[in-house]
């Protein structure tokens, strides 16, 4: 399977967009900047895992790092809670790591 940085895109906002529920209209724009100025990173940090040049456990601390820029933009929000911007960013994050992991499964 190859990586497709923008498809995984679109799941990591509607993932978000499931966790913020009725505030996604207020959420949506820092959301979608977020990902729009770290797409070339994400994508990078995908490859790197799925040629193997990063190992899992260093894969897992850049997304938590970029879980928790994540989440430090969305609390900027003040119309979401912590809780609420901790679930999106976890959310999004998963996504990518789920799409990482079947990319090297079926590459395998």
């Amino acid at each position: 399977m190859k990586f497709d940085i923008n498809g995984v895109m679109a799941d990591m906002l509607s993932a978000m967009k499931g966790s913020v529920g009725d505030n996604w209209e207020k959420v949506k724009p820092t959301a979608d900047q977020f990902l729009q100025r770290n797409k070339e990173r994400l994508k990078l940090l995908a490859e790197l895992r799925i040629t193997g040049e990063l190992n899992q456990e260093k894969f897992e601390s850049r997304l938590l790092d970029e879980k928790l820029i994540a989440e430090a933009e969305l609390n900027a929000i003040a119309v979401i809670s912590k809780a609420m911007a901790q679930k999106a960013a976890n959310a999004a994050m998963e996504v990518v790591g789920k799409a990482v992991t079947t990319a090297i499964a079926t590459a395998l």
